[in-house]
């Protein structure tokens, strides 16, 4: 598959899965929360296949993720769970799309 292709189909599941989890929390506006859960997961994916990054595709990954879950984390002050999770989410798909994109 191509690289671009499989960033934008990781990005699609990790954003899935990042808003699917934020479900059972309340928030003042809970679907732009949401819309803005998924799609700053979804970018990571799409900005990583767009790089295809070569043979330590989980160090970029790691990278971007950090640099992409950032601006969020300072709104929130949620700092911890936004920037581990932006940053295991980049390395997964910086790997997938390194091993397993052409």
């Amino acid at each position: 598959m191509q690289k671009l292709h499989l960033g934008i189909l990781c990005g699609l599941i990790y954003g899935a899965l990042s808003a699917a989890s934020m479900l059972p929390m309340q928030f003042p506006d809970k679907r732009a929360a949401l819309l803005g859960a998924f799609f700053n997961r979804f970018a990571i994916g799409v900005c990583i296949g767009l790089m295809a990054p070569g043979r330590i595709g989980w160090a970029t990954g790691l990278v971007l993720g950090i640099l992409l879950s950032l601006p969020d984390a300072i709104i929130t002050k949620a700092y911890a769970p936004i920037l581990v999770l932006g940053a295991v989410g980049g390395a997964v798909i910086g790997w997938v799309v390194a091993r397993f994109g052409v």
